[in-house]
C-alpha cells in the first residue's frame, strides 16, 4: 500500500491524517463501511476531546491470556482506554453513537482499579498507606541532603576548595565542584570531572543519604509489584472485555481521526457506490498546492487521456486513482461530494514508473509486459497506465496495444490510460467501452491550460513544448518539416475539432439556461391559468346557489294561499335574481377584439390575435398567451413598442400594502409547494418585497422555508422580519 501512495504522490496527505490517530493502525476499517460512514456522519455533530495518544496493547493482552503480570506502563495504557469510553458515555450523542456505547459496560472491578489511578497515570498515595509512609520519608531524605549540602558548602574549611557554590547534578546525583586537594577537609567519592580539570564530589553524608532514599524506592516499588499482581489478575478474569474494549477503542480512533482530520481542512467524504462508475465534481488533488479542481465522467472501461506535453495527463490519472482510493478507506477529500459517484474496486493499481531494472535484467517494454500480463488475472480492479507506448516502436506498439485493450474490455477492470500515441487513441475511439479526454493548449499565450475536454484526442504540441523549453527555432523549424505537412494537417484537424466541441458545449450550455427560464416561465403561467379557472368556478358556484334559492323561495310562495304572502315571497325571490343577474354583469365583459388595450393581473397590453379562449397580448415588447377570462378592459391605451433583440420585462408594481403569506399549520413539504407557487406569483405581480408567516416552534418549518429561499435563483436577500412584524416567526423577502 505504500507504494501505492507514493505512486499517487498521496504520501504527504496520508501522513498529516495518521497524525490524528491515538494510535497507529492500518488505514482500513474491518466491518460494514456503510455502517462506518453512517457513525462518521453522526460524530460530525458531536463536540468532543480526542483521545490521548495510546499505545498498542496486543502484546499486554497475549501476556493477560497466559495470566502474566503486566507492568504498570502497560495497565495505564487500559485506564487511558476505559476513562476515554467514560467519558464518551457522559456526552450528549446521536441515537447511533448512544446505543453503542451504552452496549459498552464496564465492569464494576475494573471501574474500581480506574480510580486508583489519578489524571497522571500514576497510583493515588491515598490508597496504601505504605505510599504515604514512603513518600514522607523520601520527602524529609530530600530536604536532608539539600541541608547537607548547604551546610558543607558554607564550610570555611572547605571554601578555599569550593569552584562555585551551585549544586551540580551529575547521574542524577547532586555534587559539589571542587578542586584538587579537598580531601584533606571532606570525605566523598569523585563521579565525574569537569572539562576545566576540577572534581564532581559526592559528600560522604549525601551518598550515605542517597543509599536510604534507593532503599524507600525500593520499598516503593515493591508495593507497586504488588499493585501490578493484583490488577493484573483482575484483567485477567476479564480479558474478553479488555479486548472487546480494545478494539472498540480502535474502532472509535478510526472515526474521530476521520472526523477531525475533515474539519481542519473542510473534506468531504464519498461513500464508495457498488456500481463501477466514476463522476468526480471539483476534485482537487492533495498534492498540487493551487490545483484547478477536477470534474469528469468515467462510465465506461477504458479512458484514454491524449494531448499536450506537461499539461496534467499524469496527474489527472493520478487524481482519478487518488479519488479511489480515499473513497476505498473513507478518509475525507477536496470534493463536492453531493454531485460526485465513485465505486468500489478491491485493486487499485498504477503503472507510474519506467520499470526498468538492470539488476533484473528487464527492460522498460519488457516490464510493461509483465504489468499487463497480470491484469488478465484481475477482478474489480481499477489500473492507471502512464505513457502506455513507452519503450517501443509506436506503430507496433499501436497494433499490440489495441489488441491487448480490446481483450481487456471484457474483464472486470477499469483502466485510466495517458498516451501521445493519435493512432492508438485513434483505433480505440472506435470501441463502445472506450472514453476519450484531450489535455487543452492555450494556442495565444502558448503554454497548457491544465484544463481537459472529454469526448476528443487531443494534439501534442511537441515542437511548442521544445521551443518553450528552450530549444532554439531553427531546430524546432527543421523538425516541422521533417514531420511532414500532411502529419501538421492531421493536428490541425484535431485542433479545429477540439475548437469546435468546446463552441457547441459552451452554446449548448447557454441553450440550457434559456430552457429553464423558459421551463420557469411556462410553469408560473400554468399555475395562474389553474387559480383564474379555480376562482371562475367559485364564482358560478355563488351564482348557482343564489339562483336555488330564488326558486325554493317561489316555491314556497305558491304553496301560500294568502295572496299577500304569495306576493311578498315572489317580490323576495325577484330582487333575488335581480342581484344575482346584477353580480352576473359585472362579472360580465364586454367582447375583446384585436388591439384592444387590456389589463391581465398587474400588467397592461395590447391584444395582438384572438384564438378560442385564449389572446395574444403585447406589453413592454414580451408577448403572452393567456386566458381570455383573465382579461379586462383597459381605459389607458397603451402603444406597442419596436422589438428589440433582448426583451426587458416591467411590471407595475402593485399599490397596495406589503403582501404577505401564512404558512402556520402546514407541514413542511406543504409549506414548501404553496410558497415556491406564491414566489411565483408575486414575481410575475412585480412585488418586490413580502412577508412571510411561519411561527418559531420546533424551528423545522423555519429551517425549511430558509433552505428554499436560499436556493431560489429570484431571491435577492432574506431575514428576520422586526419584532412588531412577527419577529423571529416571520421573513422578509426580497424579490
Amino acid at each position: 500500500m505504500n507504494e501505492l501512495i507514493n505512486k499517487l504522490d498521496l504520501s504527504e496527505y496520508i501522513d498529516t491524517f495518521l497524525g490524528f490517530l491515538s494510535r497507529k493502525k492500518p488505514l482500513f476499517i474491518e466491518g460494514d463501511r456503510d455502517l462506518h460512514l453512517k457513525f462518521i456522519k453522526a460524530l460530525e455533530s458531536v463536540e468532543f476531546t480526542p483521545p490521548k495518544e495510546v499505545k498498542d496493547l496486543d502484546t499486554a493482552l497475549m501476556h493477560l491470556k497466559k495470566s502474566g503480570t503486566l507492568r504498570l506502563d502497560e495497565i495505564v495504557e487500559f485506564i487511558k482506554i476505559i476513562e476515554y469510553f467514560i467519558y464518551l458515555k457522559k456526552l450528549n450523542t446521536p441515537d447511533i453513537l448512544s446505543n453503542w456505547l451504552a452496549k459498552i459496560i464496564i465492569p464494576p472491578k475494573i471501574l474500581e482499579i480506574v480510580n486508583y489511578f489519578d489524571e497522571e497515570g500514576q497510583l493515588r498515595e491515598e490508597i496504601d498507606e505504605r505510599f504515604i509512609e514512603i513518600e514522607r520519608a523520601l520527602k524529609r531524605a530530600k530536604e536532608q541532603i539539600k541541608k547537607s549540602l548547604r551546610d558543607i558548602s558554607s564550610s570555611s574549611k572547605l571554601s578555599s576548595y569550593l569552584v562555585d557554590s551551585q549544586i551540580h547534578y551529575v547521574d542524577d546525583q547532586e555534587t559539589l565542584l571542587l578542586r584538587g586537594g579537598f580531601s584533606a577537609v571532606l570525605k566523598g567519592r569523585v563521579v565525574g570531572r569537569s572539562s576545566s580539570g576540577y572534581f564532581y564530589v559526592v559528600p560522604e553524608v549525601v551518598s550515605s543519604l542517597k543509599d536510604r532514599t534507593e532503599n524507600l524506592l525500593s520499598q516503593k516499588r515493591e508495593v507497586i509489584y504488588e499493585y501490578e499482581k493484583q490488577i493484573s489478575k483482575i484483567f485477567s478474569e476479564h480479558i474478553k472485555f479488555l479486548t472487546f474494549i480494545n478494539r472498540e477503542f480502535d474502532r472509535f480512533d478510526h472515526y474521530q481521526a476521520r472526523v477531525l482530520f475533515s474539519k481542519s481542512r473542510e473534506l468531504e467524504f464519498v461513500k464508495p457506490t457498488k456500481k463501477r462508475d466514476i463522476v468526480l465534481k471539483s476534485f482537487a488533488h492533495p498534492a498540487i498546492k493551487e490545483p484547478l479542481p477536477i470534474s469528469l465522467e468515467f462510465n465506461k472501461k477504458i479512458l484514454m487521456i491524449t494531448g499536450v506535453n506537461a499539461g496534467g495527463k499524469t496527474m489527472l490519472l493520478k487524481s482519478i486513482l487518488s479519488a479511489v482510493f480515499l473513497s476505498k478507506y473513507l478518509i475525507p477529500m477536496k470534493i463536492d461530494a453531493k454531485h460526485s459517484s465513485i465505486g468500489s474496486f478491491k485493486e487499485i493499481e498504477a503503472v507510474i514508473d519506467d520499470p526498468q531494472n538492470i539488476k533484473n535484467d528487464i527492460s522498460t517494454f519488457a516490464g510493461r509486459m509483465q504489468h499487463f500480463s497480470k491484469l488478465f488475472s484481475k477482478e474489480s480492479a481499477i489500473v492507471g497506465i502512464d505513457e502506455i507506448e513507452l519503450g517501443t516502436d509506436s506503430d507496433e506498439a499501436a497494433m499490440l496495444f489495441s489488441a491487448i485493450l480490446k481483450e481487456l474490455i471484457q474483464k472486470d477492470i477499469k483502466i485510466v490510460i495517458t498516451t501521445h500515441h493519435k493512432k492508438l487513441a485513434s483505433i480505440m475511439a472506435k470501441e463502445d467501452e472506450v472514453e476519450l479526454m484531450a489535455a487543452l493548449y492555450d494556442e495565444k499565450a502558448q503554454r497548457p491550460t491544465y484544463r481537459f475536454l472529454q469526448g476528443t484526442i487531443g494534439k501534442s504540441y511537441a515542437f511548442e513544448t521544445a521551443q518553450r523549453y528552450g530549444i532554439p527555432s531553427y531546430i524546432v523549424n527543421r523538425a516541422k518539416a521533417l514531420y511532414g505537412e500532411k502529419m501538421e494537417s492531421l493536428n490541425d484537424l484535431i485542433q479545429k475539432n477540439i475548437d469546435l466541441e468546446l463552441k457547441l458545449k459552451r452554446e449548448l450550455k447557454e441553450l440550457e439556461h434559456k430552457k429553464e427560464r423558459v421551463q420557469r416561465l411556462e410553469a408560473s403561467l400554468q399555475d395562474q391559468k389553474e387559480a383564474l379557472h379555480k376562482e371562475l368556478e367559485s364564482e358560478r358556484a355563488k351564482l348557482q346557489l343564489t339562483y336555488n334559492k330564488a326558486i325554493e323561495l317561489a316555491k314556497s310562495a305558491a304553496k301560500e294561499n294568502d295572496k299577500r304572502e304569495i306576493h311578498r315571497k315572489l317580490n323576495q325571490a325577484s330582487n333575488s335574481l335581480k342581484e344575482a343577474k346584477s353580480i352576473q354583469k359585472k362579472k360580465e365583459k364586454r367582447a375583446f377584439k384585436v388591439g384592444d388595450a387590456v389589463k391581465y393581473q398587474n400588467t397592461k397590453g395590447v391584444i395582438l390575435s384572438l384564438k378560442k379562449d385564449e389572446a395574444m397580448i403585447e406589453s413592454n415588447g414580451l408577448k403572452l398567451r393567456v386566458p381570455l377570462s383573465s382579461l379586462s378592459h383597459s381605459n389607458h391605451p397603451v402603444k406597442l413598442k419596436t422589438p428589440k433583440t433582448k426583451a426587458k420585462i416591467t411590471v407595475q408594481k402593485p399599490s397596495s400594502g406589503s403582501v404577505q403569506l401564512d404558512l402556520h399549520g402546514l407541514r413542511a413539504d406543504e409549506a414548501i409547494e404553496k410558497l415556491d407557487k406564491y414566489i411565483s406569483d408575486v414575481l410575475i405581480a412585480g412585488y418586490d418585497e413580502v412577508l412571510i408567516y411561519h411561527g418559531v416552534g420546533t424551528g423545522k418549518l423555519a429551517y425549511a422555508v430558509k433552505e428554499f429561499l436560499k436556493s431560489h435563483p429570484s431571491i435577492k436577500s432574506f431575514s428576520d422580519a422586526p419584532a412588531n412584524m412577527g419577529g423571529m416567526g416571520a421573513t422578509v423577502v426580497k424579490l
